[in-house]
């Protein structure tokens, strides 16, 4: 186990790297540096005032150059600062970080519960299949945005239940009241892809001999399905559960920029709309570190869950 884990923690420092200089590569060559961003927004700035910044701050150097510089500063736990918000990289990151984590991990649990419960209900009862499917393929073709802007719509402009967006200063039950909808629309989201494959693995597990031979015994088919069907559908559902969660990191962005959601996928936005190199590439190896170590935790604990796996390589 600890092998394994040494050799996915390789994998992931080679996957960053190799994600870090593509996209320093593709930022740093696209057309406007902030430099120009700041001539445009003061024109007494002169061509040597503009000389004199590209060189403060390196962007007169070949772009290997100015990326061995900035991995160097990362490794070391210097971020820099964002030339958007004029704060440190760092203090700008794990509030967002925390946010996101907050919507997301409510978010997830929620569209895995009522995912089942449509799976099992489509598992149990084969002529309710078509309806879980019809389902499932509602939310699966609605943009998520769409589903937003829906959302926002229906119990905030009408009914005037719930704000639209934005994050609560208070706390408590009002930054509650301020997480349903954005919540809401990425449950939504992910519930197709929980039930239609809670429905084909509980239908695969129902299906097996073992099962078909506790139901002859007289087991009652709540039992049979929670407690001896769900445990082997398992294995499938958990590696969802961690592809669920590196989509939703990254599917943050819009809905944290349609309900203005302070957040990864909000600042993600922001820098690069606002041209910050460093808050954007530091956002997205962010992102990256978060998507592959819940793909390293689901591979733990389909180890733990499936004893056939643990010594696989």
């Amino acid at each position: 186990m600890i092998g394994l884990i040494a050799s996915r923690l390789a994998q992931i420092g080679l996957t960053l790297a190799a994600l870090s200089f593509a996209a320093f590569l593709l930022i740093g060559l696209m057309p406007g540096d902030p430099i120009a961003l700041a001539i445009a927004g003061d024109p007494r700035l002169s061509a040597e005032d503009a000389a004199r910044l590209r060189a403060l701050h390196g962007l007169d150097t070949p772009i290997l150059q100015r990326y061995l510089a900035w991995a160097a500063s990362v490794l070391s736990g210097e971020f820099g600062h964002s030339r958007l918000f004029a704060r440190p990289v760092a203090e700008l990151l794990w509030p967002a970080l925390g946010s996101t984590l907050l919507l997301l991990g409510v978010a997830v649990l929620l569209s895995a519960a009522f995912g089942l419960l449509l799976g099992a209900l489509a598992a149990a009862r084969p002529g309710a299949r078509a309806l879980v499917d019809a389902t499932a393929i509602l939310a699966a073709s609605a943009p998520t945005f769409w589903i937003g802007i829906l959302l926002i719509i229906l119990f905030a402009v009408l009914l005037g239940w719930l704000p639209a967006g934005g994050q609560s200063e208070a706390g408590g039950l009002d930054a509650v009241r301020f997480l349903v909808l954005p919540v809401a629309t990425l449950a939504i989201a992910g519930l197709a892809s929980w039930a239609r494959h809670a429905a084909s693995a509980l239908t695969e597990a129902l299906s097996s001999p073992w099962i078909v031979t506790a139901r002859a015994r007289g087991a009652s088919l709540r039992r049979v399905l929670w407690g001896h069907a769900l445990p082997n559908a398992a294995p499938p559902l958990v590696t969802l559960a961690a592809l669920d969660a590196g989509a939703l990191v990254g599917g943050a962005l819009v809905t944290e920029t349609v309900f203005a959601r302070p957040g990864m996928g909000k600042l993600l936005y922001d820098a690069v709309m606002g041209s910050d190199l460093n808050l954007a590439l530091v956002a997205l190896l962010l992102i990256g570190a978060v998507t592959m170590a819940a793909t390293l935790s689901a591979d733990l604990a389909l180890r733990a869950i499936d004893p056939r796996l643990r010594d696989a390589p």
